[in-house]
């Protein structure tokens, strides 16, 4: 497999396989590029795969919180670096989906297509109104340990942020490596509770424009959509809604049907997974 690497905005991005057509992968937390090995095992005979460890998760380098209009610009200079012809398409998850819909609604052109994991109409009205009390406590909880987890480690000591950080991710049962994950991941947490870097209060609404593949665990206390938001974009013609018998990482848990599911959408005359 041909791989290449380029350095844009300070930050590696590497680029793999010889196809056609181009799929951007965004990871969240607490995870970096390394999270899409596989899938890209999968795709690179027949797309060019492009990933990123994205800004302030790499932990050899400095702490580096980026708002949404500055990680917007990032990906727009990752897309026309390597796609400058065609649109690209976008793989994201978690916290990857959160930029990458910005990214989409901002640069419509650049994005022809969208597979998003597990994380949709995370800012709407009717997302807030379909949690319980529970959940919304939930929520809270994990999300404010982080953000504080953010400051304590930049403030006061990268020791106890990084603790708390590794405390976190054992207790939602992600079992990754614990060195790889940092206090300085957690930034998207203080910009959704504390405003850092301009938050997210004007994110724009998730709306897909280009038809997209929204892949969600079914085994979580509760989701990150609304069943309205479901609903609408399974009934438009070009998507696909497709649920896994996981938690929140679906592409760890069932690693080989996961590949399957993508690949079989993103191929031109396949058929999706029903």
């Amino acid at each position: 497999m041909n791989t290449t690497s380029l350095s844009i905005q300070n930050l590696e991005v590497f680029v793999e396989g010889n196809g056609p057509h181009t799929v951007l992968m965004l990871h969240g937390w607490p995870d970096t590029h390394r999270l899409w090995d596989s899938t890209v095992q999968a795709l690179a005979p027949q797309f060019q795969c492009v990933r990123l460890s994205l800004p302030g998760f790499d932990l050899e380098k400095p702490a580096r919180p980026t708002s949404l209009a500055d990680m917007s610009a990032l990906l727009l200079a990752v897309a026309d670096s390597t796609s400058p012809g065609a649109p690209v398409t976008l793989l994201m998850h978690d916290w990857g989906c959160m930029f990458g819909y910005e990214f989409a609604a901002r640069h419509p052109e650049r994005v022809a297509r969208i597979v998003a994991v597990d994380i949709g109409d995370h800012n709407s009205t009717s997302f807030q109104q379909s949690l319980s009390l529970s959940a919304k406590w939930q929520i809270f909880s994990y999300q404010i340990w982080l953000a504080l987890a953010w400051y304590l480690g930049k403030s006061v000591s990268a020791a106890l942020g990084n603790r708390m950080t590794r405390w976190m991710a054992r207790a939602l049962r992600y079992r990754a490596n614990p060195q790889a994950m940092g206090w300085q991941m957690n930034y998207p947490y203080a910009m959704q509770w504390f405003g850092l870097a301009g938050g997210f209060k004007r994110a724009a609404p998730i709306k897909p424009h280009c038809p997209t593949l929204y892949i969600y665990g079914a085994r979580k206390p509760f989701m990150f959509h609304s069943p309205a938001w479901l609903a609408e974009l399974a009934a438009c013609p070009g998507n696909t809604v497709q649920p896994f018998n996981t938690g929140h990482w679906v592409m760890v848990e069932q690693t080989a049907a996961f590949n399957t599911c993508v690949q079989q959408w993103l191929t031109p005359g396949a058929n999706p997974v029903a």
